[in-house]
């Protein structure tokens, strides 16, 4: 792939093909006020972990409406510190979905438990409460569930279910920026949300950066020593120990005894360096405050192409849930090979080559992989999953930066892929 020039570069393969809507590398424009947010970074008296992270965290939580949000690395990492903070290890399973990025799992099998997957919802692409209860056993630790492409999960489903059976639910957000359900926030209704400030994410801060948020204080101390390796105060007790152990008296104020900080596990549990800097944080602010527009215009986009792309045989434009508000953060096509009388495949060959729309396919089943087959997983888990990254999806261009004329292009060469290949044959 060549290097990213513009925020309108996207994949570059190399064969040659004209592209007309490019699948890019940014899911938000920067302007003045990310410049200026900078600035204001680099005057302040710290760049990590400062003024700037402080008030992000506020704003977030005030966005999402959470008590509070700790803001860390990135997602993979706000889901390392939950996974950590669950206590869960080895002998645990955590049911996941197969449609998600690799992340999603990998914070499972890094503290030795083992995901179990649940099978897709085929409308819209998330994790079923039905699948779910299914692989619920003695040894389920915690349900963690992803709302996939900017769609809520079911979550007054997922949550009966949760209570039902005494378990935690991690809400993996990476794609849920301004995402409700039944008027909610997603990151709200479980233990713990996590949040993704990638730069393909609908607000990011400068490539990389994340956000755990929680509506129970109980957790707080436990985040906020693991995203730090493990460094928090003194406890009384604690301190007076070691002030005992070396014959150390502290007068009022003495800040410096018996140490600046204490480092302790988390129920056997240690952190790393999980840290967000006061420069992402400062254009993570700018961002968050032009979430909704930026949200508004990824929407007016879908709603365009959902509108133009109804009532062709074989192709399924984004399903809403009207329980929901759906963001956006992709805009997934689905084709129905039987009634196209194509492949997946082959429409789109004809879409990339033929039309220049260039597509990206989200998510593999996790347990297709080759490191997760070395873990003991086995194919053919979840059909739906299986069918509708094999079969069935592709994700059209989607951004707020999206063209009118990029619009008809992508409309008009989905029209045109669909009737090239009608009733070829599979």
């Amino acid at each position: 792939m060549s290097k990213a020039t513009n925020i309108t570069a996207g994949y570059d393969f190399g064969d040659g093909v004209p592209i007309k809507v490019r699948y890019i590398f940014r899911g938000t424009p920067y302007g003045r006020e990310e410049l200026a947010a900078v600035k204001e970074a680099f005057r302040g008296g710290t760049l990590t972990m400062g003024p700037q992270v402080e008030a992000f965290e506020k704003e977030f939580a005030r966005y999402v409406g959470c008590k509070r949000a700790f803001a860390v690395s990135n997602c993979t990492t706000a889901m390392h510190v939950v996974t950590q903070m669950l206590d869960i290890g080895p002998g645990d399973e955590v049911i996941v979905t197969p449609n998600t990025f690799i992340a999603t799992s990998l914070v499972i099998v890094k503290e030795g438990a083992t995901p179990v997957y649940a099978d897709i919802d085929p409308r819209t692409f998330n994790i079923l409460p039905a699948a779910i209860e299914k692989k619920i056993t003695r040894r389920t630790k915690a349900i963690y569930v992803v709302h996939y492409g900017g769609q809520s999960c079911d979550m007054d489903a997922i949550m009966r279910l949760a209570r039902k059976h005494k378990l935690p639910v991690m809400e993996d957000c990476a794609h849920a920026h301004g995402t409700r359900f039944q008027g909610k926030h997603a990151g709200t209704f479980g233990v713990a949300g996590c949040f993704s400030f990638h730069s393909l994410k609908n607000i990011t801060t400068c490539g990389e950066g994340g956000m755990i948020t929680i509506n129970d204080e109980r957790w707080a101390d436990a985040i906020q020593r693991l995203r730090c390796m493990n460094v928090g105060p003194w406890r009384p007790a604690e301190a007076a120990r070691v002030m005992k152990a070396y014959g150390l008296r502290k007068r009022k104020n003495e800040y410096w005894l018996p140490s600046h900080f204490d480092v302790e596990d988390v129920n056997g549990h240690w952190g790393i360096n999980y840290r967000m800097n006061e420069v992402q944080a400062a254009v993570g602010r700018a961002q968050l405050r032009k979430l909704d527009a930026f949200i508004a215009k990824r929407r007016a986009a879908a709603h365009y192409l959902t509108e133009r792309l109804q009532g062709i045989p074989g192709i399924t434009p984004v399903y809403e849930d009207p329980r929901g508000f759906h963001a956006y953060h992709l805009y997934t096509l689905c084709v129905e090979e039987d009634a196209l009388g194509a492949s997946r495949d082959a429409f789109l060959r004809e879409l990339y080559y033929r039309e220049g729309i260039q597509g990206i396919q989200h998510y593999q089943p996790t347990y297709d992989f080759t490191g997760f087959r070395k873990l003991g997983q086995k194919a053919r888990q979840c059909p739906e999953a299986e069918r509708f990254f094999y079969h069935r999806e592709t994700n059209l261009p989607m951004h707020p930066m999206l063209t009118q004329r990029e619009l008809r292009d992508t409309v008009r060469g989905v029209r045109r892929a669909a009737a090239a290949v009608r009733g070829k044959g599979l």
